[in-house]
């Protein structure tokens, strides 16, 4: 987030500890292909392995701490503001009185972790879901809540 982000919260710090085992689940096959492939003896020694080991530290190191620096929400009284994006940036705004209905998820690494996914489904078509992962689970819950009984007074 950059200085014009102050009024964000950021998300839970497991979130980058949840999106690092990810990336390692996503980039271990490269690294073993590129090893085989040094195995084969096909090129020169360090030819397939030097570089694959170095994009996968890459990706395992700094992408998930940029990814979780360039995401953020807020909370307000009627709406939730979403901001994500590294080179494109989207700023999302709900008004609770567009709200279909709110999920609240967790994949077997986030409810290790105790972090959520919140998703609020809005009337219409082209994005009609607002997706914010990296909540702590008690406070997607609460989210979830405070958004359930802000429509509740609304339609009553």
């Amino acid at each position: 987030m950059d200085d014009t982000d102050d009024s964000l919260t950021a998300l839970h710090p497991n979130h980058v500890k949840v999106t690092r085992i990810s990336a390692i689940l996503f980039v271990l096959p490269f690294v073993i292909g590129s090893i085989i492939l040094e195995v084969a003896e096909l090129l020169p020694f360090g030819i397939f392995v030097v570089p694959t080991v170095l994009l996968a530290a890459f990706i395992v190191i700094r992408v998930p701490l940029r990814r979780y620096q360039a995401r953020g929400y807020d909370l307000g009284n009627d709406r939730l503001r979403v901001v994500r994006g590294i080179l494109f940036r989207h700023d999302s705004v709900v008004p609770f009185g567009r709200v279909q209905h709110i999920d609240v998820d967790q994949g077997p690494l986030q409810r290790a972790y105790g972090i959520a996914t919140l998703t609020v489904h809005t009337a219409g078509t082209h994005n009609s879901s607002v997706h914010l992962p990296g909540l702590g689970n008690d406070d997607a819950l609460a989210m979830r809540e405070t958004i359930r009984a802000h429509i509740k007074r609304e339609t009553t």
